[in-house]
């Protein structure tokens, strides 16, 4: 099967363990998801399943894609995404994806994007510690320096500096699986989960956990 599945978060709330603990949790509405293509090495250079989530209009999907899924037999799909496997991995287009490839106990990375903050200074974004905080200081908030002189006449990139902040791609790892609901495709996640409520999450077997 796939080690991987596409999901929505909705939320997150507490519940007790069968020990007796009260833990922090977050429910994934994970799936289904359908095979669209099977790619392989000799057709496409690699072995990978291209997999589509939630049901898209017909009306809003362009004529290349239309002949794209109808090849699969699948709906329209408004989430694409692929999933490297095995070239023994017998999945092929039209097979369905659920929940059901995790079950309780299992080691999972869960990815998506992280809640935009808008623009933000480098205190706020970075952590910088600024300056004096009294008022013969003209140097609060600001940066500082971020670079040389006539040598090398340049800001180095990845220099840390105001900017957006949020919205960008995060894994966490190594988050465990609490409880599966298969019949409502639901997938408990112990801890949190990046980005907001809605927001579409790709779940996927740890690299790190056993």
């Amino acid at each position: 099967m796939l080690n991987g599945i596409l999901g929505r978060k909705l939320g997150m709330t507490c519940i007790f363990t069968e020990d007796g603990r009260w833990i922090d949790v977050t429910l994934v509405k994970a799936g289904p998801c359908t095979v669209i293509q099977r790619k392989t090495q000799d057709s496409d250079g690699y072995e990978a399943v291209q997999v589509g989530f939630e049901d898209k209009k017909e009306k809003n999907v362009n004529k290349p894609m239309t002949g794209h899924y109808a090849k699969s037999g699948a709906s329209p799909k408004s989430v694409l995404r692929e999933f490297r496997v095995d070239a023994a991995n017998e999945l092929k287009a039209g097979d369905e994806i659920t929940s059901e490839i995790f079950k309780t106990g299992d080691r999972v990375d869960v990815q998506g994007t992280s809640k935009g903050k808008g623009f933000a200074g480098a205190i706020k974004r970075h952590g910088f510690s600024g300056g004096p905080g009294g008022h013969g200081s003209h140097f609060h908030r600001a940066p500082g320096s971020i670079g040389q002189s006539a040598d090398p006449a340049k800001v180095y990139k990845g220099k840390r500096m105001p900017g957006q902040m949020g919205n960008r791609k995060v894994t966490t790892h190594n988050l465990e699986i609490v409880d599966v609901d298969t019949e409502k495709n639901l997938i408990v996640v112990r801890g949190a989960v990046p980005g907001a409520n809605g927001g579409l999450v790709v779940v996927k077997t740890s690299v790190k956990g056993s």
